[in-house]
């Protein structure tokens, strides 16, 4: 180290010298050693670049190399990213990943083996011929299945997803689309006007039955009263002739 010692430091450096840099740093501030050339300087960051890792002493805050094979790291023994050419394991950096596990070249990791998944079949659908169901006898049925879970690059591939197998029908005539259309028109006009007809003789029904029950009661307050008939006794009495 230099001899001559200054206090009067820029960039964080709590003591420092004109040939080597900063020889200790401000309170929370990192101390690491910079190459350039042969020569090493000292300096001051908030936080450690990449390949060092940090650690935090009484006295001074220290920046350390991680691992060769390492890019970033936690602690020397705990690597969080791996240069290239290696793979991430557990806080390790290894060429080849363990059994059971697959080198992911995305994420530079070993992951799990994923194996392809897929659902329950479907029921088997009618049987059809040329996208018809009439019209044949002998004809094919299909059934699906979907795929839930892709696999991974050593996983088990995924199965097929449909199947098809013959099937036998009975014969049946295909209904010609223009005429069961045509009928089917004509059925629903037919039903509409039946339930016309039917609502109007319902209201007829209605409207007569009101105009009788007026027509009652009508006659009922314009007809005169009838005379009590008299007394069949009183008029066969006999008549006093003595005066």
């Amino acid at each position: 180290v230099h001899p001559n010692v200054s206090q009067g430091c820029q960039g964080g450096c709590a003591t420092c010298s004109d040939y080597n840099g900063c020889l200790s740093c401000k309170p929370r501030l990192f101390f690491v050693l910079e190459r350039i050339g042969m020569k090493q300087i000292g300096v001051c960051l908030s936080s450690c670049p990449s390949g060092y890792y940090g650690t935090r002493y009484p006295d001074i805050n220290k920046c350390a190399k991680c691992k060769a094979d390492c890019d970033t790291c936690f602690t020397r023994n705990f690597c969080t990213k791996c240069k290239s050419g290696f793979y991430l394991y557990s806080g390790k950096c290894l060429e080849k990943c363990p059994d059971g596990l697959e080198a992911n070249n995305h994420t530079m990791e070993c992951t799990s083996i994923v194996h392809c998944e897929t659902s329950e079949w479907s029921p088997w659908s009618p049987c059809m011929k040329k996208g018809k169901t009439c019209g044949f006898k002998r004809g094919n049925e299909v059934r699906v299945r979907e795929i839930i879970q892709h696999p991974s690059a050593r996983g088990n591939p995924c199965p097929a997803t449909t199947e098809s197998r013959k099937c036998i029908v009975q014969r049946k005539r295909c209904q010609k689309e223009g005429k069961g259309k045509k009928n089917r028109e004509e059925k629903r006009k037919k039903s509409n006007k039946d339930e016309s007809k039917e609502t109007r003789q319902e209201s007829k029904g209605r409207a007569a039955r009101r105009q009788n029950r007026e027509q009652r009661e009508n006659n009922n307050k314009t007809q005169p009263k009838k005379r009590k008939a008299p007394n069949k006794e009183e008029d066969l009495a006999p008549v006093d002739t003595a005066h």
